[in-house]
């Protein structure tokens, strides 16, 4: 239930209906930006989902990481988005 985001989306008329979350962060901020996703085009929820998942993501963002330049909050951002881009490939 816990671990890297994992999702189950389903696009019509390339708009998310549906994007179940098979696995995520343990703080909830992958189930909070998934419900926000529902009904929004497919471009604009491969943008936003990083975006919402920063805002729900309880880590601490001025935990600079000094070897990837980017705070907790950033790198979580960017796998939610890797995750959901994946699965939408599929």
């Amino acid at each position: 239930m816990f671990g890297a985001p994992e999702f189950h989306v389903r696009v019509v008329d390339q708009k998310i209906r549906q994007l179940d979350v098979l696995r995520g962060a343990p703080c909830g901020a992958t189930w909070e930006a998934a419900k926000r996703m529902i009904g929004m085009p497919v471009e604009e929820a491969l943008i936003r989902i990083g975006l919402d998942t920063q805002i729900f993501c309880s880590a601490d963002p001025a935990h600079w990481d000094p070897i990837y330049q980017r705070s907790p909050v950033h790198i979580a951002g960017n796998i939610h988005h890797s995750a959901l881009k994946r699965v939408l490939d599929d």
